[in-house]
């Protein structure tokens, strides 16, 4: 499978997003698109949650001061927009306007898991709500789904107005069983697809919980976006970025970050990037978060000075947030 994206009929943009002057981002964290395509940024730096159009034109920024760290953002189909702060240990849900509807967990109380840091091998066993939560998806029903995360090993599981319903999960590689459950995605039929990022598999799961299958052709995946054809894009952090301390890739040449698209069969229909020159557009060094407007753009961010750019592991002028836009002129667009 080819790494350049524009066999596949993508034309990369690193330099998509026009920040006002004095703006910037450190990285940022995650991305996701409304109703009308705008583009929400929730990144980490003085101003955490941008607002921009579809070509990149800046729009607002939205007082985000409450967060410790960005982790994870999710937009409702009613334009309700979700945020996760994993230092902060907590999930609020904004209303369109920016307007704050609620909080779930205590700010910057972890709930007791026996971790003693953000390394998910401290963990001694599964809690509550939360410790370090990563992502949150909608299922079709209203209610949601949030992983958690670094320093939890659960999935749990809310109504739509915020009461907890039930969790599962718990440490280790079974089935049911996570070592940092960081992405999540709900597709049409109310399945759960968990990213079980340091077991390099994603999960999938009935609404009560129940394990039904997994699958294997991943590099640390760190999130799952579903589009309106069933299609998986999966964003890869690979085994060049943000390896814990101790653990080694599974061979010398293993990938680096990457994008995969696997069609709603689990086939894989497109795969770019790599980390061969990380910082080139079009490729990847610490792919987080992943998602697709209602044009087919999509959209990638990483955290490359969190994942070793702040060790000198790449460049600090490496791209943060890459547009996968319209088709280039040679090839044919196939996803």
């Amino acid at each position: 499978m080819s790494t350049d994206c524009r066999e596949f009929g993508y034309a990369p943009d690193d330099q998509w997003a026009k920040l006002p002057p004095g703006f910037d981002w450190k990285e940022v964290a995650a991305v996701a698109t409304d109703s009308r395509d705008r583009v929400f940024v929730f990144s980490r730096g003085e101003h955490p949650l941008m607002v921009f159009a579809p070509d990149g034109t800046f729009l607002e920024e939205w007082d985000a001061t409450m967060f410790v760290r960005p982790h994870g953002i999710t937009i409702g189909p009613d334009d309700a927009v979700y945020c996760t702060d994993d230092m902060g240990h907590t999930v609020r849900k904004f209303a369109p306007d920016g307007t704050l509807l609620f909080t779930l967990g205590t700010h910057a109380q972890p709930s007791d898991t026996g971790a003693t840091s953000i390394d998910f091998r401290t963990i001694k066993f599964a809690g509550p709500p939360f410790h370090y939560p990563t992502n949150l998806a909608l299922a079709p029903t209203g209610e949601f789904y949030v992983t958690d995360g670094y320093g939890n090993a659960r999935v749990h599981k809310f109504g739509p107005d915020g009461t907890l319903l039930f969790s599962w999960g718990e440490p280790g590689s079974g089935p049911g069983q996570f070592h940092v459950p960081h992405g999540i995605a709900v597709d049409r039929d109310g399945v759960v697809h968990v990213a079980d990022r340091e077991n390099s598999r994603i999960q999938s799961f009935a609404s009560t919980g129940a394990f039904i299958s997994q699958w294997t052709d991943l590099a640390r995946p760190s999130q799952i976006f579903i589009d309106r054809a069933g299609r998986y894009f999966v964003a890869e952090l690979g085994y060049r970025a943000g390896m814990w301390l101790g653990t080694t890739a599974p061979t010398p040449d293993a990938t680096g970050g990457r994008a995969s698209v696997f069609d709603a069969n689990r086939n894989l229909i497109a795969r770019w990037g790599g980390g061969d020159n990380p910082t080139a557009p079009g490729d990847f060094f610490a792919p987080h978060d992943i998602c697709v407007d209602s044009r087919g753009a999509v959209y990638v961010t990483e955290v490359a000075w969190s994942a070793g750019g702040n060790r000198g592991l790449v460049s600090p002028d490496c791209h943060a947030l890459q547009r996968f836009g319209e088709p280039c002129p040679q090839g044919q667009r196939v996803v």
